[in-house]
Parts: structure tokens; C-alpha cells; sequence
């Protein structure tokens, strides 16, 4: 037998080779289905559907799904369902124009958007794109992938975690092959939203020419009229990233959609695969984007943001629990992990981190290694009962990784009160 002379280190593209599988805070632990999985900001109340929503019919309508149907390839336009979309975020705060059909590329979750912009834009081994630190992973591996280098201008210090608005400016006046700019609002893992008039400034400069992508898988949680989508009918070079994943409790169905203007829709829509999003798929949606689920994704948005405000009450409390960095308009929470010192301690988080998996069954995610987030845990949030199960772990784990040494924040508070003569 002749040996091929195939050889994939010299075959493959370099920055293909140099890529590394995704991995997640699960990879580490089995779950064996009595995990609480409050690691990768899922909607713990699960998806707002009813039994009707997902019958199996040979004919249907509405949010009906056709099984019998699927020998059929799907809608490759989807104009019924981004019509939904549109009225979901014409919502006329940021500009009296609405957006139409014609405004949206949707695909396989954010991740799609993210992966069609860079081809649309960017050269590869030449062009690269601006990101903010500590941010979304999928844009620095989707640029790998595509051999689009990164210009990185970390956000401004915790807890605010916003642009650094006149280092990007001088980024983009001077660095050169900047084609785009992401930025993630709420970020992740920052949970905060950006200042829009931050943005705008972006949008504004007067040089650069080049794309705003402004990242909203989160924007569901932050306060109503937050969403920039609607904006994208103002600007020519502003794209609005969403998802059904997070507030509409739908990752797993992988329905992303990106807002952005006639051009570059027309672009991404010329870009992607004939039938990138799938019958069941756009059923689903429509389902969830009817009033009905709409009704319902609302009710497990508030159920969640009451446990939410019960984390921000409760974790200061736990001796060891440090401070919240970044926002709170997201489904989860940055809190630092204190060492027997009463410091912020990677090792210290980390420690907690795999105990809470491996001895406690709860997963949440160590972010120690991002930019800023010294010591670090991003925490989802759960259900009532998750919630309650996590507080009681993370309190008993963390009296085990310092030894009950760690005071809490009150208590530190106190003994400040008292050197400056305060009594409490």
C-alpha cells in the first residue's frame, strides 16, 4: 500500500490549526440531570410554549409544526417571521422610523451574524476588527477562523465596564484595516448596558470607515426601551445583534437575528446558505413572538428578575462573596470571590468554582482570566429553588476554601465605621 503523502499540518490553514474546540463549564463535570447548570446564561424557566405549540400536524397553521411537512425545504426569506421581529422592536424611542423585513438577516443564532459580518467585510490576512475586553469569546474565534486579526481597547474599569469611547476613536483614527467595531450590551460578562450616546460618538466618526456591530443578546433583561435595533433605520453602518436564546428561553432552537440597514441586509441575506434556518425552527419563533408567547416569555422574565434582586440581596451577605462588578440588567451576575485576606483571588474563585461542581452539583463560570475580572464568577440566574440550592452551597464552600476567615463587605464596613470613630 502506497502512504499518501497528506499531511494536515501543512495542508490546513494555519489559523485553522492553531483553533481550539469550544469548551464550556460542563465539559469539566458530567451532568447526570441533578446539576443545577447556572454557567452559561440559559433561561432557567425554560421556554414559553404550550402543548399546542409544538402538536404534530400534517397540516397546521400559526405556531403548528409540520412534521409531515418536512420533506420540504424551508422559507429561505422568513419575512413573516421578521416581520415579528420588527414589531417587537419598533418601539419609536430612538427614532420615528421603523424598520421593515427588509432590515433583518436572521440565521443560526447570534453566532451565524457574527461568522456572515467578517465575511462580508473583512479580507482575510489583511483587515481586522475592534473588540472591547472583557467581552464575547465568539468574536475573537470568529476572526480567527477567518484570518481577520483584533484590535483590542479594553472597557473602562468595573463596576461601569464602558467604552473607552477616546481610545477607540484614536484606535480607529489610526490603526489601520479596522473594519468593524464590536461591542457588547448588556455584556457578557459585564452585564452592563452601553451609554448609546457612546456609541453614537463611534458612529460619528468622522474618518473611519468601517461597521458598528452592537451585540443585544441580553437586552431583554435591561430596562424597556434599551434596545438600539430600531436605530439601524438612522445609521448606514450600525448592525443590532439579537437572539432568542436568553430572555425567550429558546437556545436551543439557535435563532439569531441581526437589525441593520437595507445595504448590508442585502448583503448577509445575499451571503447566507439557501435554507440556513429551519422549518421547526422559524415555527417555534413565531410561536414565541405571538402575543401568547410573548405573555409568557414576560412572566418568566419577571420570575427571574426576582431572583435576580434576590442574589443582589443575599451574595453581599456570604462571607467570602466580594463585590458586584459590572451591571445588572442581564441574566447573571459578576461577583468577586475574596480570599482569606479579604482580596479578590483567581485561585480562590477557582477552588470554589470546582467545588461547587464537583461536591455540590451546581455549575456556575469562572471568568478569573478575563480583563478586569480578577477573582471572579459569572453566575446565572435560577429558579427559586436553584437559587436557594446555590446560596446554601456557595456559602458552605467558600467557609471550606478560606477556612471561615473571610469577613464580608459589612463586616469590613463596620470596622471602617469604627476606625473613623462611627459607631454603628
Amino acid at each position: 500500500m502506497i502512504m499518501s503523502p497528506f499531511n494536515i499540518e501543512t495542508c490546513a490553514r494555519p489559523n485553522i490549526l492553531a483553533l481550539e474546540p469550544y469548551r464550556c463549564a460542563r465539559d469539566d463535570y458530567k451532568d447526570d440531570g441533578t446539576n443545577i447548570l447556572l454557567d452559561a446564561n440559559e433561561n432557567a424557566c425554560g421556554p414559553p410554549l404550550t402543548a399546542s405549540a409544538v402538536s404534530v400536524a400534517s397540516t397546521g397553521s400559526g405556531a403548528e409544526i409540520d412534521f409531515l411537512g418536512l420533506h420540504r425545504y424551508p422559507d429561505p426569506h422568513q419575512r413573516d417571521l421578521k416581520q415579528l421581529l420588527c414589531n417587537l422592536r419598533n418601539i419609536h424611542v430612538h427614532t420615528e422610523k421603523s424598520i421593515t423585513p427588509d432590515n433583518l438577516f436572521v440565521g443560526v443564532g447570534s453566532d451565524e451574524a457574527i461568522d456572515a459580518l467578517l465575511r462580508c467585510f473583512c479580507v482575510p490576512g489583511k483587515d481586522r476588527i475592534l473588540v472591547c475586553p472583557p467581552t464575547y469569546g465568539m468574536y475573537s474565534v470568529s476572526a480567527q477562523v477567518n484570518d481577520v486579526g483584533l484590535v483590542k481597547v479594553p472597557l473602562l474599569p468595573a463596576p461601569e465596564f464602558g467604552l473607552d469611547v477616546a481610545k477607540i476613536k484614536e484606535a480607529l483614527s489610526t490603526e489601520k484595516n479596522v473594519k468593524m467595531a464590536y461591542f457588547c450590551s448588556p455584556g457578557n460578562p459585564t452585564g452592563s448596558v452601553l451609554a448609546k450616546e457612546d456609541i453614537k460618538q463611534v458612529l460619528e466618526h468622522p474618518t473611519w470607515n468601517g461597521v458598528v456591530v452592537v451585540d443585544e443578546a441580553y437586552m431583554d433583561f435591561a430596562p424597556e426601551g434599551s434596545s438600539l435595533a430600531e436605530w439601524v433605520a438612522e445609521w448606514p453602518n450600525l448592525v443590532v445583534m439579537q437572539t432568542l436564546s436568553k430572555a425567550f428561553g429558546m437556545a436551543g432552537i439557535r435563532l439569531g437575528a441581526a437589525f441593520t440597514s437595507l445595504p448590508i441586509a442585502r448583503l448577509l441575506n445575499s451571503l447566507k446558505a439557501p435554507y440556513n434556518v429551519s422549518s421547526p425552527t422559524s415555527a417555534l419563533a413565531t410561536y414565541v413572538l405571538s402575543d401568547e408567547g410573548l405573555a409568557a416569555m414576560q412572566r418568566n422574565k419577571e420570575r427571574l428578575v426576582r431572583q435576580r434582586n434576590r442574589l443582589l440581596e443575599e451574595l453581599p451577605k456570604i462571607r467570602g462573596v466580594g463585590r458586584l462588578r459590572g451591571g445588572v440588567e442581564s441574566n447573571f451576575l459578576l461577583f468577586e470571590m475574596l480570599n482569606a485576606e479579604g482580596e479578590p483571588d483567581n485561585r480562590t474563585a477557582l477552588a470554589v468554582y470546582e467545588t461547587l461542581a464537583e461536591n455540590r452539583g451546581v455549575v456556575v463560570r469562572f471568568r478569573g482570566k478575563e480583563h478586569g475580572c480578577v477573582g471572579c464568577l459569572r453566575i446565572t440566574v435560577g429558579t427559586e429553588d436553584e437559587v436557594t440550592r446555590f446560596l446554601e452551597a456557595i456559602e458552605q464552600v467558600l467557609a471550606e476554601v478560606n477556612g471561615g476567615k473571610t469577613e464580608t463587605p459589612a463586616d469590613e464596613a463596620k470596622k471602617e465605621a469604627e476606625a473613623n470613630g462611627v459607631v454603628a
